[in-house]
């Protein structure tokens, strides 16, 4: 399973996400610093009812807790678009 796939397999556990995309952007990064040492650069859009309420700080401690040792290991810069989902009405 690469890199991708471990991402949006994590957030899918944990946030139940109605729209998720992973985009791995670490081909952009290439001779970077954070890049040598193995790690990538990805972007992501998470739109998740687990979001509502929370102020985007809340969201984004909530995307790096599902991530966890991802963080440490896989990732070495992550651009998160975290929205809770539009209110019908």
């Amino acid at each position: 399973m690469n890199r991708v796939e471990r991402i949006r397999e994590a957030l899918q556990a944990a946030l139940d996400p109605q729209l998720l995309e992973v985009e791995d952007d670490s081909h952009r990064h290439a001779g970077h610093e954070g890049a040598r040492d193995g790690r990538g650069h990805f972007n992501v859009h998470v739109v998740s009812a687990a979001f509502e309420g929370k102020l985007p700080l809340a969201r984004h401690r909530a995307v790096y807790a599902a991530l966890g040792s991802m963080m440490e290991t896989d990732i070495h810069a992550l651009s998160i678009r975290a929205e809770a989902p539009p209110k019908k009405g």
